[in-house]
């Protein structure tokens, strides 16, 4: 299973959250999503791709970056 950080910027209220994990759960391979406002850190779980979840996103005009390094998801 692959865990996926993201910050998401410029979500920071429950319909920033609802339109961007509505987006991330019809991902094909995600199994869990779970955002934080305060942060703007949004967790996915499961065996999706990262250019899934960064394409899903497209279009939403939130910047979002992945968390750790630059341009690497987590792997676990």
């Amino acid at each position: 299973m692959r865990t996926i950080g993201l910050v998401v910027g410029g979500m920071r209220c429950r319909r920033c959250v609802r339109e961007v994990t509505a987006r991330l759960r019809d991902v094909p391979g995600v199994e869990t999503v779970m955002a934080d406002t305060e942060s703007s850190v949004v967790r996915l779980a499961g065996t999706m791709t990262v250019d899934d979840v960064l394409g899903a996103l497209r279009g939403l005009n939130y910047p979002v970056e992945l968390l750790g390094e630059p341009g690497h998801a987590e792997d676990s």
